[in-house]
């Protein structure tokens, strides 16, 4: 059977240019992807924080040129590889618009808007190139979602365009690339009869807003979740969204997004003090006491340590955890943080450290290393979203045998199953958003932990699950031959 070819355009990747969430997808689902038979590559900007000192790479083509802003651009296209894989990774270097400041820059250096719409320009100028024509382009998020609409544009005239599908993932609808429709016009010479839907009037002008616009002109969608694909066709999660999601619902599927199970391992976890297995849990106990010491924390076995590694925002529920957060620590527990955010909310966290010194810790920023320590040696993972597409940290927290404590919303709905009375199930779930909910949850947890055999059975069922990337790029590859297919 023919290899299908798959190019994933994106702004982000990890380990080269690490946010989000988007990072982590774009980074390992190609490996997962590679492993069965695809033949992918990846295309993402070169940024200024991208440094190719260390990254054995090769300049494939130089003074490629990119119809922009009524005159030509030239762009240089380097092809080096998805570190620790062979999958290869084009990178595109334009120092105005790509090159400066970091994945999202500073408005005064050049807009988010213009510097992906550059992009998703360049990226049909890369395939001459490069020689290399894919069967389907794999979009992700509104950084890229004016590619599709730029393919029907081109494909009008050009046949080669014409024959390749294209597929938009959603990671955050919340994040939607809103534009002035003049600018972009005049950056894309395109005009208002060339899009899938009338721009966005308001009293400020008329916009345009990408995501929109690659929702209604890719060929299929995906989102990271199958929860979350059903919950973006409602109001409560639509992001004023929800009619045009559900215009395309037949387009549209939710997979799940996996982890790198190789990375999150806690038998060969280089950061972590104590290896240990599902088979023997015992120095998962010796993780958490070197996790307390670290903490400042005192030393107590029997008194459960919780953790929050996030995103300190109102959508991770930050300020649930906040509002409840007196009430919270006079409970027999430990509570350790790590993340960066809005500074309302750490400052809130760090009072509350400061004002239950005894059992609670905040550290502000973002710490791997530290990040794994927490999953290793906490006991319970604290994760109550507002709203969350898929969510990582349970996946990951599970894989250490630490349980979660989750919201049911979105990802979380679709990894998390209720423990019920019988101790069946993978954590603890509340759906209100709410802080008492939130303190009900805990109270559950708390209880459960007190019952040694079951939340040993537990902990054991949840460190087995299968979140790795192969099951999800399985998935990947059935909707692509799919997209083929309709060819």
């Amino acid at each position: 059977m023919k290899k299908i070819k798959v190019l994933f355009a994106a702004a982000e990747l990890t380990p080269l240019a690490k946010v989000g969430g988007l990072a982590d997808v774009v980074g390992a689902l190609p490996k997962a992807l590679a492993a069965h038979g695809v033949d992918v590559r990846v295309v993402i900007p070169r940024y200024s924080i991208i440094s190719l000192d260390t990254l054995p790479h090769r300049v494939v083509a130089e003074n490629v040129t990119v119809p922009f802003a009524h005159t030509t651009e030239r762009v240089t296209i380097i092809e080096t590889t998805l570190p620790g894989s062979s999958v290869p990774l084009w990178l595109i270097d334009h120092e105005r618009y790509l090159g400066r400041d970091g994945v999202y820059p500073s408005p005064e250096v050049v807009a988010e808007t213009t510097r992906f719409s550059f992009f998703s320009t360049a990226v049909l100028s890369l395939f001459n190139a490069v020689d290399w024509w894919p069967d389907i382009v794999h979009c992700h998020d509104w950084h890229t979602s004016m590619i599709p609409v730029l393919m029907k544009i081109l494909g009008a005239k050009d046949s080669r365009l014409r024959g390749i599908r294209t597929l938009l993932t959603i990671h955050n609808l919340a994040l939607q690339g809103m534009q002035a429709a003049d600018e972009l016009f005049d950056q894309m010479g395109i005009s208002t009869s060339d899009l899938p839907q009338l721009s966005q009037r308001d009293s400020t002008g008329t916009h345009i807003i990408q995501l929109v616009q690659g929702i209604l002109a890719a060929d299929r969608l995906t989102t990271v979740s199958p929860n979350y694909a059903k919950e973006i066709m409602t109001p409560e999660y639509g992001a004023g969204l929800e009619k045009i999601i559900a215009s395309r619902s037949q387009a549209l599927s939710g997979i799940l997004n996996g982890i790198d199970d190789v990375r999150f391992d806690p038998e060969d976890d280089p950061d972590i003090a104590y290896h240990f297995s599902v088979n023997d849990l015992s120095d998962k106990k010796n993780n958490k006491q070197a996790l307390q010491t670290m903490c400042g924390l005192p030393v107590q076995e029997h008194i459960p340590t919780i953790g929050i590694i996030s995103r300190l925002t109102d959508q991770k529920g930050i300020d649930l955890v906040e509002s409840v957060g007196d009430t919270l620590l006079t409970k027999p527990l430990q509570l350790a943080v790590l993340g960066a955010g809005a500074k309302g909310l750490e400052l809130g966290l760090q009072k509350l450290a400061q004002r239950h010194s005894g059992n609670a810790y905040v550290r502000i920023g973002f710490d791997a290393a530290f990040a794994q320590k927490i999953y290793a040696g906490a006991d319970m993972f604290l994760m109550p979203s507002k709203f969350e597409p898929c969510g990582l940290g349970q996946m990951i927290a599970m894989r250490y045998g630490t349980v979660p404590i989750v919201r049911a919303t979105g990802g979380l709905v679709d990894t998390v199953e209720n423990i019920d009375a019988a101790g069946n199930g993978d954590g603890i779930c509340f759906t209100q958003y709410s802080g008492s909910e939130l303190l009900n949850a805990v109270d559950r947890a708390l209880a459960l932990y007190q019952n040694n055999k079951v939340w040993h059975t537990v902990v054991q069922r949840i460190m087995v699950k299968d979140f790795s990337w192969s099951a999800s790029s399985r998935k990947y590859i059935d909707l692509y031959r799919a997209l083929i297919e309709k060819i």
